[in-house]
């Protein structure tokens, strides 16, 4: 599945695969912070966008643009170089770059995870990169008025991170009991016993190796059962810089068994009649692209259902 980055003559954006590190992370006693895999996971989970020079940023305090002083390094390219542009507290990186995503795929822009920075904020954007011709800014928010920021040479100021659009408003949110889960109930019991148990013995006797301060069964990806929760599971995400390219062709057809295909669309037609829930999988299941089967049922979701 490609994700574009389209350049302008004369733009040379620096982008990486996000981090997985952090500074402050490195610092925590034997490292313990990697300890925790989501945060690993989040570190790494889309790309960074970095700064070819150093610079310096000030804030007086008040709205205006003026308000905000930058001092770039010597070498900084006039198109990269941040600038007060809103006022508000604070200033803006045009990114160099025009982002082409598939369809029905949005860009969430920002700050690296779990990097804050002291005295100012990344702020945050959605973009439908999946159609837009026009390039996005960068901004950050001062939270400290009368305090210089530092960003050197290579460090990140920005963070992209595919998301598709439609998905979280396909989720139906719901409070159930747990009770009404056995299996689950039953692990997570199994799991809250074995924890406190762990932790009574660490704090009795504390472990010789900082490895065995922990259970790791969440990092390995194992249930209580010691069964792997799902086939997929991530320790570590890998993924792929930007590199010189050209764009996939687009498939012309999918090939789709048409048996299949009949029954399919026979158990979308019966789920609108009905009011009941559509699920794309009934579409995906049998070969089609994700992206073609979220088209038809977000039009199938948009007929009105009628008593057959």
């Amino acid at each position: 599945m490609d994700f574009l980055c389209y350049l302008h003559e004369g733009w040379q954006p620096l982008i990486r695969p996000a981090e997985p590190t952090r500074p402050w992370m490195d610092a925590t006693p034997e490292a313990f912070a990697y300890r925790c895999l989501p945060l690993n996971i989040a570190n790494a989970h889309g790309w960074e966008i970095l700064t070819p020079t150093g610079f310096s940023a000030y804030w007086r305090g008040g709205a205006t643009t003026a308000d905000v002083i930058i001092r770039s390094d010597a070498g900084m390219p006039a198109a990269s170089a941040p600038v007060s542009l809103f006022g508000q507290g604070t200033f803006t990186i045009h990114i160099q770059a025009l982002f082409r995503t598939p369809p029905g795929w949005n860009l969430f822009v920002g700050g690296s995870p779990n990097s804050a920075k002291d005295g100012i904020a990344p702020l945050s954007g959605v973009i439908e990169t999946d159609w837009s011709p026009y390039t996005f800014t960068m901004n950050w928010r001062f939270t400290r008025r009368n305090h210089w920021v530092r960003f050197e040479a290579g460090e990140a100021i920005c963070f992209i991170q595919p998301t598709q659009r439609d998905a979280l408003e396909r989720m139906n949110p719901k409070f159930v009991p747990l009770k009404d889960n056995p299996d689950a109930a039953r692990q997570f019991a199994a799991w809250s016993e074995s924890r406190n148990s762990f932790q009574a013995k660490v704090a009795e006797k504390p472990p010789a190796s900082g490895a065995e301060q922990w259970q790791k069964r969440y990092y390995r990806g194992l249930d209580m059962d010691d069964k792997p929760g799902v086939p997929d599971h991530r320790a570590k995400l890998r993924l792929k810089p930007f590199v010189v390219g050209v764009p996939e062709p687009e498939a012309s057809a999918v090939a789709v068994d048409s048996e299949r295909l009949e029954a399919a669309i026979g158990a979308l037609v019966v789920a609108v009649r009905g009011g009941g829930e559509l699920d794309p999988r009934l579409l995906t299941d049998i070969g089609l692209p994700d992206e073609a089967a979220a088209r038809i049922v977000q039009s199938a979701r948009r007929a009105p259902s009628q008593e057959a």
